[in-house]
Order: structure tokens, then sequence, then C-alpha cells
């Protein structure tokens, strides 16, 4: 079965292409995509060349956040699954060509175990937040917030995400700090402060922080951070960072502790999928920026990666949705 999927060909180099679909295996599904989103960390990284291991081997499939419907089932699934809604964690299910994690593409073939219903979501799209809320609640899961004073980094995507999470956990106080201010003005937290604007350490210095979670990825954001945390406090690394540089003796004088978040843990999807369901999450404000096939792929792409203003890009795979 041939497919038009986003092809990541070399470095800084992107087209949309067919592919060649593996065959349906007796507990695969196949999934009609009708939206994908943009990484704007992982793949922007992948995009520069920065992750020359598996599976990121040009030429590869990009997309790890997509929803589509399920058109077909194998032998061993249950057949009843047939026209629900599900997101998709990515795919290897393509002949000739990497799948990292590929889910940009207009059919996948993938395993049943791979997939999460959307079931209770009024409108499917919003699944596509379900890896970056997943990754989110994963963050202020390690952080143990409840009862705590948490200071995000950046509110990006999982940093939105991951204030107003905090908050859902019982945090006493959650302050954001971001340089875009329509960035903070979507967010859920109690304090808000644009360093750009505003004096960093006299908005926070009435406060000490338990916990600091990084979204960033900025070194010198993390080094500022660290001032405002008490004795004893801990730095969750929310983001992936190829290399650590930080004031060590803010953590020697503090003895604090670092943990580094990897996605999301076992459940978590489900998780964040009955908060959107019940309406205790908006995942929604993430989604800044749309597109659709018929547009420039590759500008879209670009849009995500560089515009500051694109929290969110939405790539619309269907515009005959029936």
């Amino acid at each position: 079965m041939k497919a038009k999927a986003v092809i990541f060909t070399g470095v800084k180099q992107i087209k949309l292409s067919e592919v060649t679909l593996k065959p349906l295996s007796s507990n695969d599904v196949l999934v009609e995509t009708w939206w994908s989103s943009i990484s704007a960390g992982t793949e922007k990284m992948a995009y520069n060349g920065l992750i020359p291991s598996w599976p990121f081997i040009f030429p590869f499939i990009p997309g790890y956040e997509t929803v589509g419907k399920i058109i077909k089932a194998g032998d061993q699934v249950n057949q009843e699954l047939i026209g629900k809604f599900a997101y998709v964690a990515g795919s290897f299910g393509y002949e000739g060509v990497q799948g990292a994690f590929g889910g940009a593409s207009e059919f996948i073939v993938c395993p049943v175990e791979s997939i999460t219903l959307l079931e209770g979501i009024e409108n499917p799209e919003l699944g596509i937040a379900l890896p970056l809320g997943a990754t989110a609640l994963h963050i202020v899961d390690l952080a143990c917030v409840e009862n705590k004073q948490v200071l995000v980094l950046g509110q990006g995507a999982v940093g939105l995400l991951a204030s107003e999470l905090a908050k859902h956990q019982g945090a006493k106080l959650v302050a954001a700090t971001d340089l875009k201010q329509n960035r903070l003005d979507c967010s859920a937290a109690d304090l808000k402060v644009n360093p750009e604007s505003e004096d960093l350490a006299a908005a926070l210095a009435v406060h000490e922080f338990d916990v600091l979670i990084d979204s960033t990825g900025i070194m010198s954001a993390i080094d500022a951070g660290l001032k405002f945390l008490k004795f004893h406090g801990t730095v969750i690394f929310g983001g992936y960072y190829q290399r650590m540089n930080i004031d060590y003796s803010q953590a020697f004088n503090k003895e604090l502790s670092f943990i580094a978040a990897k996605q999301w843990a076992k459940g978590d999807l489900e998780r964040v999928r009955e908060l959107v369901a019940l309406g205790k999450l908006n995942a929604e404000k993430i989604f800044t920026h749309r597109c659709t096939l018929d547009e420039n792929i590759e500008a879209a792409y670009l849009t995500a990666f560089n515009d500051p203003d694109c929290l969110k890009m939405v790539v619309n795979w269907k515009t005959d949705k029936n």
C-alpha cells in the first residue's frame, strides 16, 4: 500500500513523497491520519543533524504526534476498533525508509498496543496533545509538587502544560517565566514574569522555591533560576540537552538534587486523555498554527522550528472530513 509521507532526506532537507507501507500483520492496525503535529524539540534537532543515531538515520519519516481513524485491523485485533479515533505514537511500518518516529504519514501501519483510543474526547484533534501532555505530567510527577512552591522556566507547549498540571496536583504556588508575553498570557501560573520587561530578582525574591522545572534548554536561564531555589531544592530537566553547563557553586552550596525527565511513563497518555476529556487540562491552547498538505510542507516545518510565536503547528491531512 502506498501513502504520502513527510521525509527528512538529509540535514535540513524535507520533502513530501510517496512511501510503501509494510503489510498488515495479525496484531497491527491501519490508521488513516487526520492530524499530526511538529515537534520543535526532537524533530528540530534531527532536522539539523544533531541526533546522528538510530532511528534518526536519513532518510526517515518524523512524527510522534498523530491522530487518525482506524480503518483496518489484523486478525488478532478487536474488529470493533475500526472507525474509532486514536492517538498514534509512531510507526516503523515502512519499506525502504526509517520511521523516526514515523507518524507523519497519510496512512500508518502499527501494532495495536502503540495506539491510545481517544474515548471521551469530543474533539479528537486534541489527541495530538497527548504526548506533550504526558511528558509534562511525567515531569510534574517527578517533581512531587503537592504543597510546594514551583518555578517553571519557559512557557512553550510543555512548560504551559506543566504549569497547569502542577496546579492540578496541588502546588502551593506556581511561578512561570518566559521572554514572550503571549506565552505568559496563556499560562495558568499564579505568578508570571517576563525577564525582558521585569526585574526577575525583584519579582521572585520574596519566594523560596522547592522545585525548579526547566523547559527552556537554556543554561543561562537555569543558572538564573537556581538563585531562587531553597536549600535541598530540586531541579527537573524537562527538555533534551546536548551538554550541561551550569553554575555548580549554586548546586554545591544548596545541596540541590537534579532529575532528568525522559518523555512519559506507562499510563501517562491515558491519564492525560482523561484530564482532557474531563476538561481539567486545556490542551487546545498550545495549538497556535495550522497548515494543510496543499501548502508548502517544508515552510510549515521551518515555522514550527523557528517562529517563537508557534507553540504547536497542526498539520491537517484531510480537508474532506467525512
